[in-house]
């Protein structure tokens, strides 16, 4: 069975670029279930539900976060009543929404998602080690055959020590957050498919999403700037995890970047 994991989806020109691209990606993968990290949705920052909403009506089944999950004020009802929009599983107790839940694929097999943030380089969190543990026994508990985690961290180090520390637990480790896509895709030994980042879903020329000339100008004064959403050209990148629901584990990995257009 596919999984499709689409990477960082950046404001409108992602939200765009997904909605045109999507039905070939199904076309071509035939996902048994897509996922999406949809933090920066809104504007570059945050989600609201009407565009979580949207990328579910657009085909999307669950989406999950990172740091910027709580950017705009209106999700936090919101992200309390579903599990269709995760944060971080590795928030501390009391925090609302859900880091985790099992869903029915399209192929009627159960899946596991989990999403979890890293601690290096990024805000203070719970350990994403010992969440992973937690998180992996309880939805294995919950009939999960198959795992899939958005590792949503800065460091390399720290995304690769994760996949091998739950190599042949998990179907996937999937980094997220930098916004560029890496190239060391790969099957860990014991059957775990790992990728630093997945790369983004949006305005191919900027800065990871924002515009150049907010950016540039940002590291040459050290002065608050206003970062935008880049225009223009927008690229479609994820991965698609092969994954035998008999073992739960990965069979394969395959990089998913689409070439830069307007939407």
């Amino acid at each position: 069975m596919n999984i499709l994991f689409i990477a960082d989806i950046v404001g409108s020109p992602g939200r765009k670029a997904l909605k045109a691209v999507l039905p070939k990606l199904r076309d071509k993968y035939a996902p048994a279930l897509v996922i999406a990290n949809g933090e920066n949705t809104a504007g570059g920052f945050g989600i609201i539900p009407a565009i979580a909403e949207e990328l579910l009506d657009m085909g999307v089944d669950i989406l999950t976060s990172g740091n910027h999950i709580w950017d705009k004020k209106e999700i936090t009802d919101y992200i309390s009543k579903t599990d269709t929009l995760l944060r971080p599983a590795n928030y501390p107790p009391g925090v609302p929404g859900y880091g985790s839940a099992v869903l029915t694929a399209h192929n009627g097999v159960k899946v596991g998602v989990i999403n979890l943030m890293g601690r290096v380089f990024m805000l203070p969190i719970d350990c994403p080690f010992r969440a992973a543990d937690y998180e992996v026994e309880r939805l294995t508990a919950q009939g999960a055959r198959v795992i899939i985690i958005d590792f949503h961290a800065e460091a390399t180090s720290e995304k690769g020590a994760l996949a091998n520390y739950l190599d042949g637990k998990v179907a996937a480790v999937i980094g997220t957050h930098t916004h560029v896509q890496t190239a060391d895709e790969r099957i860990l030994p014991k059957g775990t498919a790992f990728i630093s980042d997945a790369g983004m879903t949006g305005p191919y020329d900027s800065i990871i999403g924002v515009t150049v000339e907010a950016a540039v100008d940002k590291f040459l004064y050290q002065t608050p700037k206003r970062f935008d959403t880049a225009k223009g050209p927008a690229v479609v990148q994820g991965v698609v995890v092969t994954v035998d629901p008999e073992t739960g584990l990965a069979t394969g990995m395959e990089r998913v970047s689409i070439q830069p257009e307007t939407y």
